[in-house]
């Protein structure tokens, strides 16, 4: 198999538009770092996967930040045998949103109580929608976990809902193990993640079509 074959192509309507995208990839990933960051300080419960990884973080002595990096370099390797292709984007998920995520943490105090700790957490949680937007809508292919849900269906059949359940509620549950932070929060994103980002990401994405086009209308 050629390397190339495993790897997506970059697209661009113009120079110009590559450049757009390519900051707005960065910015969607550091935000999304940042999320993560309030969601973890509100302490009323993260995603499976931040369970997972705060659960690992706490056994292991790791810092948070590094250990969601480790686990999205693992997850790209289940890639493999599902042969999900990476883009530029699925590889700078990986590298950016751990650091971004840490680096926030240090930045953001601890709320002195759950009446600070929720609202921050519900930011998060908004936040995080609209960097999901931005860094899917830049088209550079898929963050790792969700990859690993597309390449599971396209292998398997099985319908989206199943593959996310059986991925998310695995991770869920071996973070809770580990002693991850199962909350309220945990049942809010479930909920709360899904018409958050398609809501965003389709207003992104129009844009982003919209900016694309003017660029290639303009060489």
């Amino acid at each position: 198999m050629q390397i190339r074959s495993l790897f997506l192509p970059i697209t661009m309507s113009s120079p110009r538009d590559l450049v757009e995208r390519l900051v707005q990839l960065i910015v969607g990933l550091v935000l999304y770092g940042v999320a993560l960051a309030f969601m973890v300080r509100g302490n009323i419960g993260v995603s499976p996967w931040d369970v997972l990884a705060l659960g690992v973080a706490g056994q292991s002595g790791i810092g948070y930040g590094l250990i969601t990096s480790l686990v999205a370099f693992v997850v790209l390797l289940l890639w493999i045998p599902l042969r999900q292709r990476a883009g530029l984007g699925t590889l700078l998920n990986a590298l950016l949103i751990g650091p971004s995520a840490d680096l926030a943490l240090l930045l953001v105090p601890e709320p002195p109580s759950v009446w600070v700790g929720a609202p921050m957490f519900v930011f998060g949680l908004v936040l995080l929608a609209f960097a999901t937007g931005l860094y899917i809508a830049a088209d550079f292919g898929p963050g790792p976990r969700d990859g690993l849900m597309t390449g599971l269906v396209r292998r398997t059949g099985w319908p989206v809902w199943l593959a996310r359940t059986l991925i998310e509620g695995g991770v869920l549950v071996i973070g809770f193990l580990l002693g991850g932070p199962v909350g309220v929060g945990t049942v809010l994103f479930a909920f709360g993640v899904g018409p958050l980002i398609g809501w965003f990401l389709t207003w992104i994405t129009r844009l982003r079509a919209t900016r694309s086009q003017r660029l290639l209308a303009t060489r």
